[in-house]
């Protein structure tokens, strides 16, 4: 099983760093405003940019107007286009491939996981049961992209769930 074990120091305060641009590929409206709330909490400075499935995603990001974000978050079960299939096009796109690609699933069932690490995903979220694992997870994942971890991603640090983070982290 893929798992996340290894610590990594969160920065005293992340208010310090520049905002992040985010785009957010989720057709929940709920699971939308969960992630601002919870992004909000952990108190990461960003800009995010909201999009309902992976065909809007694949829009927004060839869009010329558009400046290319840092990271982006794509939920796997998603109307029109799936977030497995954005990811795919995302990642076989020279002027999109290196975009740090994160997907937020339900299931951590291992071959979903494998598959999605496969296509280039950089990191797979089990979406969390508590506001206070979301804020966790979160901060853990920006920790990994300002240190770099995201651009190539261990597999024993692929895997982040509400069951495996700590508070430590």
């Amino acid at each position: 099983m893929i798992s996340s074990e290894n610590p990594i120091p969160v920065p005293k305060d992340l208010n310090e760093k520049e905002p992040v641009k985010i785009i957010l590929a989720e057709d929940d409206k709920d699971d939308q405003e969960l992630f601002m709330e919870a992004l909000d909490a952990a108190n990461v400075p960003s800009e995010v940019t909201t999009v309902e499935n992976g065909e809007e995603l694949l829009s927004t990001l060839k869009d010329p107007a558009e400046p290319n974000p840092d990271i982006v978050f794509i939920d796997i079960n998603m109307p029109v286009k799936g977030g497995k299939q954005a990811l795919a096009e995302i990642k076989s796109d020279q002027k999109l491939k290196d975009i740090p690609a994160v997907m937020l699933s339900t299931s951590n069932h291992p071959d979903e996981i494998e598959d999605t690490f496969n296509k280039g995903a950089n990191l797979y979220i089990q979406k969390p049961s508590s506001f206070t694992g979301f804020i966790l997870i979160l901060k853990k994942v920006f920790v990994l992209h300002w240190t770099k971890a995201l651009v190539n991603p261990a597999k024993n640090m692929f895997f982040v769930s509400e069951k495996n983070i700590s508070r430590k982290d």
